[in-house]
């Protein structure tokens, strides 16, 4: 038994931690887990911990479902709140065919696949999200309703903003778990909030962003609340998004975009990067943005970026590069929204900015003046495109785009391509309200 080991087993004992919660996400990045009791925490700290695959979403099928989850022992924590049974620790896992061999439907295994490309380049990848969600209301019942819990704006307070309580206790759960979070503010719209937490290396980021959630809808739950992540959740505010912030370092410890000789102070490596995000952009879309609703938000006047462009200084464009620079010099990825899978929203935005530098691309200049304000000649004059306006679209320019598709790995690529076509299948076929209103009594 490793050290590592004994030191989790002595943590546990300390911190009366009788259960053991072995997590991993399916492919539209939903948590699953196989809880242990303390009579198995040896052999699941082992990786000897076995599962049935073939019930998880994008698995396996039936005659090859048993797959086997090896934690990372990186990521042992212990949940805050204490049950009647003692307290709950957890460790993300990864999942392995029964023979030790690397799972290809493992979206936590991809995007290590994606960092050791990074490695190899020279690089290590560090990533900030700023994550935002809706606190709803609950029925009598207890079904969510889309009724606010109040009336607050962009960075309001009590009596305005009513859920600072629950935010505040979702930011020092998070702390209690070793995150380090910087921000946290009511958002724009009533009900909408937002909490911001340190940068990190990108897997360690999308770990953190996965837990999130689960805090998230779990403190909303113990103040009578329904936390959502879905983008739209109203049509007449601005939806949630999750700003990925991103940069490159060498592993002598210097940020790889920096260049104050370079131009727009940006490096080669910089430019190559911001600019193999926008290349494929309107391919990775499908997965940062992974649902139909999530281009309801992706629509003009919600200050959401529906422009393929970069800027310096607005927020207008898909990518803001902030005016500092140096060891803070990175690019804001505006598009993605938080009901993405964070290991595979990763892999991609890395895989395309990683092709932009390996083929020595160029973002060219800054759009500084508001895209939104422009004329549609102005717009195909400067070259700046718009994204998909659906799923249905973002999933046929996805098809074209071999590099996204190669860093899906075909394992992944096929489950996600047939569940998006199913779901878009579904969603044509419904009639919604808007079409009883407007046609109805009209034709």
């Amino acid at each position: 038994m490793s050290v590592s080991v004994k030191s989790i087993l002595s943590e546990c004992e300390s911190n009366n931690v009788h259960f053991l919660r072995l997590q991993f996400t399916d492919i539209d990045g939903i948590i699953k887990n196989v809880e242990v009791p303390e009579s198995q925490f040896e052999k699941a700290l082992d990786g000897r911990v076995m599962f049935d695959g073939s019930s998880i979403e994008g698995f396996t099928r039936i005659e090859e479902s048993d797959m086997v989850l090896v934690p990372d022992l990186d990521t042992y924590s212990v949940f805050p709140w204490k049950t009647e049974h003692g307290r709950v620790g957890r460790l993300i896992c990864d999942v392995v065919d029964p023979d030790g061999s690397p799972f290809q439907g493992c979206p936590r295994t991809l995007l290590k696949k994606q960092l050791q490309r990074a490695m190899e380049m020279g690089y290590k990848v560090m990533a900030g999200p700023e994550a935002e969600f809706f606190l709803f209301q609950v029925d009598g019942m207890g079904n969510p309703v889309t009724e606010t819990h109040d009336r607050g704006g962009y960075f309001d307070l009590s009596p305005m903003d009513r859920g600072e309580e629950a935010r505040r206790d979702i930011a020092l759960v998070l702390e209690s778990m070793g995150y380090e979070v910087e921000a946290a503010h009511h958002e724009v719209a009533p009900g909408q909030h937002e909490i911001d937490f340190r940068y990190a290396d990108v897997l360690k980021t999308a770990d953190n962003i996965v837990t999130f959630r689960f805090v998230v809808k779990k403190v909303a739950l113990s103040h009578g609340l329904h936390a959502t992540f879905m983008p739209k959740p109203l049509s007449d505010v601005n939806g949630s998004g999750m700003h990925i912030n991103m940069s490159l370092f060498t592993f002598s410890g210097d940020n790889a975009f920096d260049d104050p000789d370079g131009v727009d102070g940006l490096s080669t490596s910089a430019r190559g990067f911001i600019a193999g995000l926008l290349l494929h952009a309107r391919a990775l879309v499908a997965v940062t943005n992974p649902l139909v609703n999530s281009y309801k938000r992706l629509v003009p006047g919600y200050e959401a970026p529906i422009n393929v462009a970069w800027s310096e200084k607005n927020r207008s464009p898909l990518i803001r590069v902030p005016a500092r620079k140096g060891a803070e010099a990175r690019c804001e990825m505006r598009v993605p929204d938080p009901s993405c899978n964070p290991y595979l929203a990763l892999t991609v935005l890395l895989a395309a900015g990683l092709d932009g530098i390996e083929k020595g691309m160029d973002c060219g200049r800054p759009v500084n003046k508001n895209i939104f304000k422009m004329s549609k000649r102005e717009k195909s004059r400067r070259k700046i495109y718009q994204l998909p306006s659906s799923l249905f679209e973002a999933l046929n320019y996805l098809e074209k785009d071999d590099v996204i598709i190669e860093a899906l790995g075909e394992h992944i690529y096929e489950h996600f391509m047939f569940n998006k076509r199913r779901e878009w299948e579904e969603y044509i076929k419904v009639i919604h309200h808007w079409e009883i209103d407007r046609y109805l009594d009209r034709y």
